[in-house]
């Protein structure tokens, strides 16, 4: 991206909410803006009657919801947000930062973030520009479609901020993007990982070799094989499909249990493998998907998941990696992910926040993302040798 040719177009003057939890990632976020910004200031490249705008130290506002005894809360905004572009940035799923109710110490849970979030935008009174929300992993985004008498969360939930004036909702990797059907008139962008996964998986396995004959991706189920398909076009590589065997005479956790995995495909005998998904959550059908590629002779095994989550602890996939069944796991940096994950030999985390830098920064110049949400291109270059791996 050449940001000398954004300068000229401004949406609103930038605006950055990190919300409780997410610190790190916006602190990052952040750094670049501040970088990007005073370069382009700097070398002379920005108008006169706009040069505030740029030349700033931070991006960030302070915002704060404190609580009262009961577990209420409030949103406060502690600077002027008219006119701003304003870009908040959640994670749902950060149960690492607690608040006290009653006298006890509480995780705050999804619903808790996203009351948040919404206690936030609504102290913006509507006097922003625009409002756009980024949530790495949407709230209740399993909760995607409805089968039986059931409620159908997460539609309702982006309406209810598409009723509070959010112009701009992002995500990563959506579980399923057909959801934004629920708020046809309001911008939604599911917005894929693939490069940066890829990225860190050359540069982690230099001797990877990415043909048909030593390389192969593997989806552990129906659901995610147009995801796998990204990485199957880009490598060239062919692709295996897991499809799961549910006793649906049971329920078990609010779910049939899955009875078997069987598996789709050619044959992995001697080939590394690369099975990707949109999220860890207990591990088990990652681990017995391995087992079972193991079981026909496949030969190292990367997992490549944009969450994860890891609900039941660290443990299994301890033990799955002491025998043997895979030899890395990556993951992004857009959810809360516990101290004891980070110290895991087996683990290796993708770095998002550049990536997210440039999406806001193209955004606030009202300019298409269609370049930055399709990473096709960066990744011939990548793997041809045109792009720097480090």
């Amino acid at each position: 991206m050449v940001l000398e040719e954004l300068h000229n177009l401004p949406a609103g003057d930038l605006a950055l909410v990190g919300m409780r939890g997410t610190e790190e990632l916006a602190d990052r976020i952040n750094h670049y803006l501040v970088r990007w910004r005073q370069d382009v200031v700097n070398r002379g490249l920005v108008k006169d009657d706009i040069v505030d705008k740029y030349n700033k130290d931070s991006y960030l506002l302070d915002v704060r919801c404190p609580r009262f005894g009961t577990g209420e809360a409030k949103g406060l905004i502690s600077q002027s947000v008219r006119g701003n572009d304003l870009y908040l940035l959640s994670d749902c799923f950060n149960y690492g930062v607690t608040y006290r109710m009653y006298g006890r110490e509480v995780p705050m849970s999804p619903d808790d973030h996203f009351a948040d979030l919404k206690r936030i935008i609504s102290a913006t009174y509507g006097k922003t520009h625009r409002i756009t929300v980024i949530m790495p992993m949407l709230y209740e985004s399993r909760q995607h479609r409805r089968s039986s008498r059931e409620s159908l969360d997460c539609a309702v939930a982006l309406q209810e901020l598409a009723g509070l004036g959010v112009d701009n909702i992002i995500t990563f990797d959506a579980h399923d993007a057909r959801v934004q059907n629920a708020i046809p008139t309001v911008s939604f962008e599911s917005v894929p990982s693939t490069y940066q996964m890829i990225k860190a998986l050359v540069r982690e396995v230099p001797d990877l070799e990415i043909d048909k004959k030593h390389l192969m991706v593997i989806s552990p189920d129906e659901g995610g094989i147009a995801r796998c398909l990204y990485y199957s076009n880009f490598l060239s590589i062919d692709l295996g499909m897991f499809y799961k065997r549910r006793d649906y005479s049971v329920i078990v956790n609010g779910r049939n249990p899955i009875v078997a995995h069987e598996f789709l495909g050619d044959s992995v005998e001697g080939k590394d493998m690369i099975i990707v998904d949109d999220m860890i959550s207990s591990g088990d059908s990652i681990i017995d998907i391995a087992k079972q590629l193991k079981a026909r002779k496949a030969r190292r095994i990367f997992v490549c998941v944009t969450f994860g989550l890891f609900v039941e602890g660290l443990e299994v996939f301890d033990e799955a990696y002491r025998q043997g069944l895979f030899e890395k796991v990556f993951t992004t940096n857009l959810i809360y992910r516990m101290p004891e994950l980070k110290q895991r030999e087996w683990y290796r985390e993708v770095d998002m926040s550049k990536y997210i830098a440039y999406i806001i920064n193209t955004l606030n110049h009202e300019k298409s993302l269609g370049e930055l949400l399709d990473p096709s291109a960066r990744v011939y270059r990548l793997l041809h040798g045109k792009e720097n791996r480090e």
